[in-house]
């Protein structure tokens, strides 16, 4: 269940500024770590090398950044929920950063705000801003301004 639950395009549209709460924690295990690296083909040893990892500039395997980010996609329907929709679709990202590395075995999770929603076409654009903290730490792991464009059925059926 969604920290925040939306039901009316009207009521979506005015949501700019709306905090959306945390999740709960996820750990981030070297298991999911080595499971992105084989999904990926990314396998530097900074993610899936502990022995070399602990003598690195870490001193420990870290999570991918963009496993981090990948997150995101499990986090946001977390935090929002979108109700009576023809269709709901991710249109991209603007300003990604990764302010802080995700230590093997850290807890993670989201927290998020809506920064805008306006008319685009025959649904509605949201810009919500997702953090990915890492508990205990000053610094998020990722942040990004994510876009999802959402159509809701009209009491005909039909998309508006």
């Amino acid at each position: 269940m969604a920290n925040v639950s939306i039901n009316h395009p009207q009521q979506l549209l005015a949501s700019a500024g709306l905090n959306l709460g945390v999740t709960d924690w996820l750990t981030i295990s070297q298991e999911r770590i080595n499971l992105f690296a084989e999904a990926t083909g990314d396998h530097q040893w900074i993610h899936v090398d502990p022995v070399k990892a602990a003598q690195g500039p870490f001193g420990c395997c870290i999570a991918h950044g963009y496993l981090t980010l990948s997150l995101v996609n499990l986090f946001l329907p977390r935090l929002l929920q979108v109700n009576n929709l023809a269709m709901g679709v991710n249109y991209g990202c603007d300003r990604v950063r990764f302010p802080a590395v995700v230590p093997a075995g850290a807890n993670v999770r989201g927290s998020g705000e809506i920064l805008s929603a306006q008319v685009k076409g025959t649904g509605i654009e949201v810009c919500t801003r997702i953090s990915v903290e890492i508990q205990g730490a000053e610094r998020p792991a990722c942040v990004v301004d994510t876009i999802s464009r959402y159509t809701f059925l009209t009491h005909s059926g039909e998309p508006v």
